[in-house]
């Protein structure tokens, strides 16, 4: 049975390299030209988080942890082999491989990822979770347009933050992300079925909603990403070329952060009474600015 690495709150392997001076967490600064961007779309894309070399070993430990036999398999907060409503495509979906394998562990240590996130998050950077999506060669299912927020509403007050990270060059072609600019200036919406149907909630939109919802594919190579508020609206399309394309997200929120419910915020943790600030085993603070950056 595999060890739980949700009890180290640092770093358990060479994943990341060694970064010994505030100089080496400066070059991850974003620039306030893509803070502006971020500020009016809601949305920040191309921003490196992975080394090809990284995106290889996450690669080698997704195919690890995407056979359900896998002895860390009782880790995972949420596993889906497949969880497209659609009997033809396939999704596969799981949360909590920071838990399981040493290079997602790691990846949440990544200054690449830190310094960026604390910027958009405006303070420092706690940990909410993990999530892994693969969608297969030819049949990867869609990801229906959705809010993060609309899922997570068991916690309060919103500052959350998404960032989405490609292991395959993502296109229009294979399922790359899409958004709506401007949408996270938009009230929580209800949230649909995740792999359902893509333009469910669409349908629903009040008309003066409708007449903004414009998208925006958003191509990646692999290691870069892509940043969103929790409010965006975003989806993704099939699959239809002949290779898989992979991606992993890690999803935070501003220190301070409290629990909005009195039942397990994730499967498998100790429930934090709903007013408690959230912290513990499972939502390590990752990145305090002022410890690393002038």
């Amino acid at each position: 049975m595999s060890e739980d690495l949700s009890r180290y709150h640092q770093p358990v392997s060479n994943f990341c390299a060694s970064f010994d001076s505030s100089d080496d967490w400066e070059k991850y600064r974003l620039s306030e030209d893509q803070l502006e961007f971020f500020g009016e779309k809601g949305y920040l894309k191309g921003v490196r988080i992975l080394t090809d070399d990284q995106v290889e070993v996450l690669r080698e430990e997704l195919e690890q942890l995407m056979n359900p036999e896998h002895p860390g398999r009782h880790l995972f907060h949420e596993y889906y082999s497949n969880e497209s409503t659609d009997p033809n495509r396939v999704v596969f979906h799981a949360l909590g491989a920071w838990r399981v394998l040493p290079g997602f562990h790691d990846l949440l240590w990544n200054p690449a990822f830190l310094v960026p996130a604390s910027q958009l998050l405006g303070g420092p950077v706690r940990f909410w979770h993990d999530q892994l999506f693969c969608k297969p060669a030819r049949h990867g299912g869609v990801v229906a347009w959705h809010q993060d927020y609309s899922y997570w509403t068991r916690t309060t007050p919103l500052a959350h933050l998404t960032c989405w990270i490609g292991l395959d060059d993502s296109t229009r072609e294979n399922g790359c992300l899409n958004y709506i600019p401007g949408s996270h200036k938009w009230p929580d919406l209800p949230k649909p079925v995740l792999t359902g149907e893509m333009d469910g909630i669409r349908e629903t939109l009040p008309e003066e909603l409708k007449n903004q919802f414009q998208p925006v594919a958003v191509e990646l190579k692999k290691g870069e990403s892509s940043f969103h508020h929790a409010r965006t609206m975003h989806g993704s399309h099939a699959n239809h070329t002949p290779a898989p394309r992979r991606a992993t997200v890690i999803n935070v929120f501003r220190d301070g952060v409290m629990s909005n419910a009195d039942e397990p915020l994730l499967t498998g943790v100790p429930i934090i009474p709903r007013g408690n600030r959230m912290d513990g085993q499972f939502f390590p603070l990752l990145f305090d600015p002022k410890s690393h950056l002038s």
